[in-house]
């Protein structure tokens, strides 16, 4: 039986482990050095060194996706302190060659399903205006433009309404 819970083109999506670790944070740094932005393991990204700590343990959840048995995007959400029921999606990142093919839109749809399954009712997300693709994603998604951001490297946040529409959650499952 395959550990992915969803499949998209080629690629396979699944719930963070620990062998993942490495990939996972090779992956980020580079695709922030892509944009000009500093990889910051004890300040912005201390999330993905200790992701058991910030997402497990707080009842979020890590997705990784791989493609031929490399790891070539992630998606998460946590529980945050911004109103009630509210968490912030993080870590969406996407190796350039998988890019342009509707993955991330298939991402976040996933996500913010597996948002509603679990209850929560305003997602918060935080981007750098140089990640334009991101933007466009974010503003086409429904997310409207909010004051606060909190994340030194981010000069946007974003704030959604959670759409209930009956999505079966993806609750985490062990490795």
């Amino acid at each position: 039986m395959s550990a992915f819970f969803l499949h998209y083109g080629d690629c396979g999506v699944r719930h963070w482990c620990d062998r993942d670790r490495a990939a996972v944070m090779h992956l980020i740094a580079n695709v922030l050095s892509e944009f000009g932005l500093s990889w910051q393991p004890e300040g912005a990204d201390a999330d993905v060194v200790h992701v058991e700590d910030y997402y497990h343990c707080r009842g979020g959840q890590f997705w990784v996706v791989e493609q031929a048995s490399e790891v070539v995007g992630t998606i998460a959400f946590y529980p945050i302190q911004r109103g009630e029921a509210a968490v912030e999606i993080r870590k969406m990142y996407l190796h350039p060659r998988v890019r342009g093919q509707g993955l991330g839109t298939f991402l976040l749809h996933h996500l913010e399903a597996a948002i509603a399954a679990a209850g929560y009712r305003k997602i918060w997300i935080e981007t750098a205006s140089i990640m334009t693709t991101a933007v466009h994603l974010y503003e086409k998604a429904g997310y409207q433009p909010a004051t606060g951001v909190e994340t030194q490297r981010c000069d946007r946040v974003y704030v959604k309404d959670v759409v209930l529409h009956g999505m079966a959650s993806m609750a985490s499952a062990p490795c």
